[in-house]
């Protein structure tokens, strides 16, 4: 998912033009996962996109430098596989570092449906770019050989699917950073290849867990700053051997 996450509907106070506006609801739909919501703050330039989940602020536009900087991770050339497609920042950010193809698994139907009828220039855009397959799955299914489709091995991996270990939207996406999903990833990387996790903040446990998995692992902290906030993320990383 994306930037400014927080638990609940918890939301750090944004300051700008169009801000005081109610948000718009330009998309709602209810699956067995529960209600996505996509909504829309103030006009043209000044629009800010809010994703929510089950009530839950999960995401919105109005800060994407982690979301660049995890995409930026990628050479030109590579196949990649990005877990979670949100409000697409990271796939578009990959698409204009001309990467070669992009595998985007996304567990809510709903995102994917909404990308295909361009229901933001953003999404419309990743989906009607020929590069680009995406997929309604579990990533974790994918990962682990549970799903046959999308099949690896890819240049980059990146999982931006929740908050992170200890900030879950949805609770069995822990399984997500545990020894099993994480060897799994690490084992469809073609040789050099990259392993990314967006995660809200630092988690020593996920750390450790890499750090076991290869010495390659490291905790990268970008800082970020949201009106009068500033914010710590964090991108691990891991590669393959060439």
């Amino acid at each position: 998912w994306h930037r400014r996450r927080c638990q609940g509907d918890v939301r750090l106070p944004r300051y700008g033009p169009g801000m005081d506006d109610m948000p718009v609801t330009i998309a709602r739909w209810s699956g067995p996962r529960g209600e996505v919501v996509l909504r829309r703050h103030g006009v043209a330039d000044d629009a800010i996109e809010e994703l929510i989940v089950n009530g839950a602020f999960a995401m919105d536009s109005a800060e994407t430098a982690s979301e660049q900087a995890l995409a930026d991770l990628v050479p030109p050339g590579a196949r990649v596989l990005v877990g979670g497609l949100g409000l697409g920042f990271t796939a578009a950010t990959l698409l204009d570092a001309r990467v070669g193809t992009v595998d985007v698994v996304e567990i809510e139907e709903a995102l994917v449906a909404w990308a295909y009828e361009g229901v933001t220039l953003r999404l419309g855009r990743v989906a009607r770019d020929p590069r680009v397959r995406l997929w309604v799955a579990d990533v974790r299914a994918v990962l682990t050989g549970h799903e046959p489709e999308p099949a690896g091995p890819w240049d980059a991996i990146l999982l931006d699917v929740d908050n992170g270990p200890d900030f879950l939207i949805h609770a069995e996406n822990a399984a997500l950073y545990r020894e099993e999903a994480l060897s799994a990833a690490y084992a469809r990387l073609a040789p050099g290849g990259l392993l990314a996790i967006w995660c809200q903040g630092a988690n020593a446990g996920l750390r450790s867990r890499l750090q076991a998995l290869t010495s390659t692992a490291r905790e990268e902290v970008h800082k970020v700053r949201s009106g009068r906030h500033l914010i710590s993320y964090v991108i691990y990383t891991a590669r393959a051997p060439h």
